[in-house]
């Protein structure tokens, strides 16, 4: 199964026969380089131009911010020390060696790699010795920091899939892990890559480690940092800019994209950022996915732990993306990623490769790179997802619940024959008119239809399961409050300055004309081939976690906590073969959230005819 990997990198290789007497072609990684070739004058120039194209944006830090985060980390890895300390003197161990026993704070993600910019967050990691337990992080630690007048913000999420710490420590936002190992003492020269520290560890614990590990190994595989950090600065802004950057909605996170641009350095070991940059969207716009991206061969280190391998395990041959982390345990990192947003994140690599040689060849400047595209002249029909809370401590956990939860909705979308794309849109807005004493946010679903006449299309159990979804998993980690509501509604395209402010929209408009030199009603005038993902109608996403979810209820009617389908506006386009109408749902279906469960209402249902 490795080998796939060489098989398609040749092909690469025959495409590049001016490189065929280059000195010695370096292997790293998995297959040998495509091209050693040394950047020339005009690469450099090139990669000046991008450089200065990034500044704008924010994606360097000045050497003061830089100092101020080195040093938060530094009071707290002295607040982790005079923890662990005064745990394991409430051990009954003695003062001598609890001052000995150590302790210590890593960090990783994009600190780690070089790559933070202003205002992002630190992913750090606070490693202790055996008889600190994770009990013990959060509530002693936790109670140490709420102490701290430099710390704000401060939240436990226990019952994560990786337990956290979120806090705001002097102005910076910090996510902290905990991760126990089994040793006496933890030095401070200690290095996470020795595989044989997770022997008997716990999941969770093993879970924690592998962010710092997956980094370290990401920083050790690629030929120069410094040329890795400029071309991910640069892809992860393209990303952002383009709304593909977001592993909880199906599209990829930062160490996807981080492992992504490895391969690519891996392959043009000496080549400049800006040469990067195109060979990064020469290679995925023409990968062979569900191929794996893999940056080294898989460890044969077998604690007991669950890896990915698709020879053995069968959900994995359903993974759409495969980008698989380097260190043991070896995971999947875009296990999310379904039919929809896979064609969108590959229409965006092709698009911009198209990019990126216009700008080589001297045609255009990187500023076209980073453009945002148009997302609301697209469509035509779109799903508004408006989630509503009674304050702003309530609405940022629920909105945080309802992200994560948005990627089974998208799935649930795509499966039906007749939507050809679900488009979620990462990027999420204040509501214009909020209503009184309620914080709201919205995002925002493109929906492209099938073309064909008479067409029904009915979505309101597809909704109704994920709002199901949603509230069940509110319950089951105790984090249902009064006031806390989902609403999700049909919106079609000139109802949407409804939702957004007309600047937003007229911007978006103008740009999108600019752009593609015609109104967006005409370019969208498109075949229904171009819009379907491929495989549409041998769907594999159709296989997901859905069995770690919790079975639907039954919920009170009464109670004021409600997730509703508001299919009260009449979206029929005159435009279009596809009109929008309501018809009653059976009664089986509940619309009301509470803690109680009583006989269901009728509603509502939306349906696309």
């Amino acid at each position: 199964m490795w080998k796939t990997q060489a098989v398609h990198i040749r092909t690469y290789n025959k495409e590049n026969n001016t490189d065929k007497n280059n000195e010695k072609i370096t292997t790293l990684g998995m297959t040998s380089a495509i091209s050693t070739a040394y950047p020339k004058p005009a690469d450099l120039i090139k990669t000046e131009e991008l450089i200065e194209a990034l500044k704008p944006f924010d994606v360097f830090e000045s050497k003061q911010e830089l100092n101020k985060r080195m040093h938060i980390l530094g009071k707290l890895y002295i607040l982790v020390k005079r923890w662990i300390k005064e745990v394991s003197l409430k051990n009954n161990m003695p003062e001598i060696v609890a001052e000995n026993v150590g302790g210590k704070v890593y960090t990783f993600g994009s600190y780690r790699l070089g790559v933070h910019s202003k205002g992002t967050d630190i992913d750090a990691l606070c490693v202790a010795p055996r008889h600190i337990y994770r009990s013990d992080f959060f509530t002693s630690f936790y109670q140490l920091l709420k102490e701290q007048p430099e710390v704000t913000d401060l939240r436990a999420v226990e019952e994560a899939y990786v337990p956290v710490i979120k806090m705001n420590f002097d102005g910076i936002e910090i996510d902290m892990l905990f991760a126990q190992l089994l040793l006496k003492e933890i030095p401070d020269s200690m290095d996470l890559k020795d595989d044989m520290l997770l022997k008997h560890l716990d999941a969770k614990c093993v879970r924690s480690l592998n962010g710092c590990r997956v980094t370290d190994e990401i920083l050790s595989l690629v030929p120069n940092i410094e040329n890795f950090r400029l071309t991910l600065r640069a892809i992860k802004l393209w990303a952002k800019r383009h709304g593909i950057y977001s592993n909880a909605l199906g599209y990829l996170g930062g160490v996807s994209w981080a492992m992504l641009v490895a391969r690519t350095c891996q392959l043009y070991p000496n080549a400049a950022p800006s040469t990067l940059v195109h060979k990064f969207f020469l290679i995925f716009s023409k990968w062979k996915w569900p191929q794996p991206v893999l940056l080294k061969q898989p460890s044969n280190v077998n604690l007991g732990f669950v890896v990915w391998d698709p020879r053995i395990n069968i959900q994995d041959r359903y993974h759409l993306m495969p980008i698989i982390t380097p260190a043991y345990p070896q995971q999947n990192s875009t296990f999310n990623v379904s039919q929809s947003t896979r064609h969108i994140i590959v229409n965006e690599f092709k698009q911009g490769l198209a990019i990126t040689e216009e700008i080589m060849l001297g045609k255009a400047n990187w500023d076209k790179l980073f453009e945002q595209p148009p997302f609301f002249t697209k469509y035509k029909h779109f799903l508004v997802l408006l989630v509503k809370a009674n304050n702003a401590d309530d609405h940022l956990e629920w909105c945080g619940l309802v992200e994560s939860k948005a990627r089974l909705l998208v799935g649930n979308l795509e499966r039906n024959p007749f939507i050809m794309l679900a488009h979620i849109n990462p990027q999420s807005y204040s509501m214009i008119e909020p209503e009184p004493n309620t914080v709201g946010s919205m995002w925002f679903i493109g929906l492209e239809f099938s073309k064909a006449e008479n067409l029904q299309v009915d979505l309101t159990r597809d909704i109704f399961w994920f709002t199901e979804q949603v509230s069940n998993h509110a319950a089951a980690i105790n984090m249902w409050k009064e006031g806390l509501r989902l609403d999700a509604r049909h919106v079609k395209r000139k109802q949407l300055s409804q939702y957004l402010s007309p600047s937003l929209l007229k911007k978006e408009r103008k740009n999108s004309i600019t752009k593609n030199g015609t109104t967006p009603e005409i370019n969208r005038k498109r075949t229904s081939s171009e819009a379907l993902p491929e495989n549409k109608n041998s769907n594999p996403n159709k296989k997901t976690r859905l069995s770690d979810e919790m079975r639907p209820q039954q919920f009170d009617d009464s109670s004021k906590e409600s997730i509703n389908i508001d299919s009260s506006s009449n979206l029929s386009l005159a435009d279009s073969d596809i009109n929008v109408s309501s018809t009653k749902s059976p009664s089986t279906t509940p619309i009301h959230v509470s803690s109680t469960t009583t006989t269901p209402t009728n509603v509502s249902e939306a349906v696309c005819t």
